[in-house]
């Protein structure tokens, strides 16, 4: 039993789970644990199956412990995919009979308690994700950025838990607000931009120069300090904050470009970036 060194798939007993990392919590593809655990020749038949029968006889419907993320397929493609956390996946397992249920608990807990070291010290974190930039080819000063990108844009996304944001998509169109006030483009516009291909799952992130990480992180971190200081109540409230923090990262791209004589936004991508090194 291990844990790959590749962040999007887990490995139990040798068979891939995917996995992915959002907003601070692992999850879990439901049909690949399904599949360990029964051997089933349809997992998705049986997660069907399984979620029928625990309602009509515990009343519980599992898809409410479960959220859907946007997960590689064994075509290659994007597809979306019904995942758990560590929690939700104890439930899950708790429902299925098998006699590998025990020793992937077990296996469940690990992964778990490497988060919570994690959590713990942060560095830990921080290396893995040096190593795996440095794997792909970045230049180390802008793993550096990138590192410290993460970090304010993870006290973000804690400071808006605050203010009792929670939902994905709420989180996406806060910074939208950020980014159209900072670069004048939606990450969604900005990929495009970038001619990064609309089905890849890529981080707009990791195909920014470090000048472009520069100005996300003054945005993001202007917004979380202005949040902390006026606690806005409302969503609209929240909107208006991250379009003033943005703006102020806006405004210091505008200064920038002026004394360099060009535009800090960049098309170049990840393979561009890579040529930098």
């Amino acid at each position: 039993m291990a844990t790959s060194k590749n962040t999007k798939i887990a490995l139990f007993d040798g068979k891939n789970i995917r996995r992915d990392f959002i907003e601070g919590v692992w999850w879990f593809s439901v049909v690949d644990v399904i599949q360990i655990l029964t051997d089933s020749a349809d997992a998705k038949d049986y997660w069907y199956r399984m979620k029928v029968r625990v309602k009509s006889e515990d009343g519980i419907e599992l898809s409410t412990i479960c959220r859907q993320f946007k997960l590689t397929a064994t075509d290659g493609k994007m597809r979306e995919t019904d995942c758990a956390n560590t929690e939700g996946l104890f439930r899950i397992i708790q429902s299925v009979p098998s006699p590998r249920a025990e020793p992937f608990k077990l296996w469940l807990a690990k992964v778990g308690y490497e988060r919570v070291q994690e959590i713990e010290d942060p560095e830990l974190v921080q290396n893995r994700m040096k190593v795996i930039y440095e794997q792909k080819g970045y230049p180390k000063d802008w793993i550096e950025k990138r590192i410290q990108s993460m970090a304010i844009r993870q006290d973000l996304t804690e400071e808006w838990r605050e203010r009792g944001i929670n939902d994905h998509s709420d989180f996406a169109i806060l910074t939208a607000e950020i980014s159209k006030a900072t670069f004048g483009m939606t990450p969604t516009t900005y990929k495009k931009f970038k001619k990064i291909p609309e089905k890849s799952k890529a981080n707009l992130r990791d195909n920014m120069t470090s000048l472009e990480l520069i100005f996300t992180m003054l945005g993001e971190k202007v917004t979380t300090e202005i949040s902390k200081q006026e606690k806005p109540e409302t969503f609209p409230e929240n909107i208006k904050v991250a379009g003033r923090g943005g703006k102020v990262a806006g405004n210091a791209r505008k200064e920038t470009e002026k004394e360099l004589g060009k535009s800090i936004i960049s098309p170049k991508n990840y393979l561009d970036i890579k040529k930098l090194k």
